[in-house]
């Protein structure tokens, strides 16, 4: 197993964020719907390289470096970058191609203009940044570079600058989650989508839907200032009759101010004296509240389409009786099932569940803090003067128990619960369990994927270690060389920390990686069939 530490040292710049500009000026505008023509669609859309911001995009990259001691994006993560924006640049103009003759099923249609949504840099502060570029398919549906996921383990918004506290989850299998409750036999919270399980459901009845809402306004993420500014970008898109035709001609029928475009240029947040910068009047306000909301469905749609939520998994094919494991492969799922526990938690399924691998219950497993997320360094104002981090290097992720205490600082689609406000204490620097489907998938064998709320784990071999020999091997000390393999560090919170099921699983290397054999055949496209 790699050790945490030695990776290459990066130069560090002249001048932190020296010569920052934005990653994609202008996008040329797409025809419109009526103007597609099957095999000879026209885009002169500009790739987004980043070149611009190589002088300035800072993050923290090489162990041992802290997230204040910025170093320029190396070269192999720009080239990485540049293919992910040129893949969904190319996936997005294919998509574009179906409104010439869409599907004339209504759910088929919401899933189209979910996925177009999906793919769309418009959506976000600098038109240069869709959703997909934290969840592309050849990496399970979450983050698809590869250097990126090596360090920081978070990715960049709209503003480049500005980086999220967690990884990306995957939004395959997100919409099959319930709506976010509280189940008084287990005496847990069971549902929601987030880390922190912030998109409650309990508004749409969908926490992926809410989830979708989250994004799109979040200052280190997409980064509008206003629900409405995505709504007024939608409705100058090229889905705009698609989305008209489903939802109704009323959802783009609002009276834009003369200064919209303006402010929706301006990144998020908004001022604390001007919390909808787009003036409209009540009754379009309320229909623009009402069409990102159908938005947000659209998008859930689209998660939840066979698309997406596959089921494809060699696992499924043995399910099927299709196929058979292969020894070690069932050595590990005896494993998973048995001494290894994993299945109290990561459930493969019972009388009346599919088999989703996670109990959408949230678990503090110890996960250290993870030293290269540049959120650590983002306490002082940034260009716009917005403090992200005011904690600092101080910052703890409190997770659920966060969200119940304290909201989302930057970004909550759900309201709390106040009903919900005791159980605070005890959810305390939890995390929802994700879901293990496609958690190797991807695109080639080096490709480096994270692991735990922070990305602390960078590969699968890591983290099942960890949950073997968490309470067995000694504390690391600052840059220790045994990181990961002799030692490992403390924990980013000890509340409520699982000592049941991690910890100390007397699990032999073999073992573990019997484990990790049955996980790999979790990843979808095993089966040929469905919609790939």
């Amino acid at each position: 197993m790699l050790s945490h530490c030695g990776l290459p040292p990066r130069n560090k710049p002249k001048r932190p964020y020296a010569g920052l500009q934005r990653a994609s000026d202008a996008r040329a505008a797409l025809p419109a719907a009526d103007d597609l023509a099957v095999g000879a669609v026209t885009r002169q859309r500009r790739t987004s390289f980043w070149i611009s911001a190589v002088a300035g995009f800072a993050v923290a990259l090489g162990c041992g470096v802290s997230p204040a001691q910025e170093t320029t994006l190396s070269p192999e993560a720009l080239r990485e970058i540049a293919k992910v924006e040129a893949e969904i640049d190319r996936i997005e103009v294919q998509t574009l191609e179906r409104l010439v003759a869409p599907p004339d099923n209504q759910v088929q249609q919401i899933e189209l203009i979910g996925k177009l949504m999906l793919y769309d840099k418009e959506l976000s502060a600098n038109r240069n940044e869709a959703c997909a570029f934290c969840h592309m398919p050849e990496a399970g549906f979450t983050g698809p570079v590869s250097e990126l996921n090596r360090t920081t383990g978070s990715y960049p918004g709209s503003v480049r600058t500005r980086y999220s506290e967690r990884k990306p989850q995957s939004h395959a299998y997100a919409p099959l989650a319930p709506v976010l409750h509280y189940n008084p036999g287990q005496g847990d919270l069971v549902g929601g989508n987030f880390w922190d399980m912030r998109a409650t459901g309990r508004r749409l009845g969908n926490p992926a839907a809410e989830q979708a809402q989250g994004p799109p306004t979040n200052p280190v993420e997409m980064g509008l200032p206003d629900i409405a500014c995505a709504v007024y970008r939608a409705s100058q898109r090229p889905y705009r009759a698609l989305f008209e035709a489903v939802w109704g001609v009323q959802a783009f029928a609002i009276q834009w101010p003369a200064d919209v475009e303006h402010v929706c240029n301006q990144p998020g947040p908004p001022a604390a004296h001007d919390p909808t910068p787009v003036h409209l009047t009540d009754l379009d306000r309320g229909r623009a509240a009402a069409t990102f909301d159908q938005m947000a469905q659209s998008i859930a749609g689209y998660e939840a389409s066979a698309e997406v939520t596959t089921f494809t998994s060699k696992f499924d094919a043995m399910q099927a009786g299709k196929v058979q494991f292969t020894q070690q492969e069932q050595a590990g799922y005896d494993l998973f099932r048995g001494k290894a526990q994993c299945n109290a938690c990561h459930r493969d399924g019972g009388p009346g569940e599919d088999p989703l691998f996670t109990d959408f219950t949230a678990s503090n497993i110890g996960t250290p803090p993870n030293p290269r997320l540049p959120y650590y360094a983002e306490q002082q104002p940034d260009a716009r003067g917005y403090v992200a981090n005011p904690a600092g290097s101080s910052f703890i992720d409190f997770g659920v128990g966060g969200f119940l205490a304290r909201g989302h600082p930057l970004s909550q689609p759900s309201t709390v619960d106040v009903r919900w406000l005791p159980l605070a204490r005890d959810s305390q620097a939890r995390f929802r369990v994700p879901t293990l489907r496609n958690v190797d998938k991807r695109p080639y064998p080096t490709f480096v994927k994270a692991y735990g709320h922070n990305g602390y784990f960078k590969s699968l071999k890591s983290i099942v270690h960890f949950y073997n020999t968490r309470d067995l091997l000694a504390r690391c000390r600052p840059d220790d060389p045994g990181e990961g393999i002799s030692c490992w560090p403390p924990p980013e919170s000890t509340d409520n920390i699982n000592t049941k099921r991690v910890g100390r699983l007397g699990l032999s290397d073999e073992e573990e990686n019997a484990l990790i054999s049955f996980m790999q055949t979790l990843t979808d496209g095993f089966m040929q069939g469905g919609q790939q």
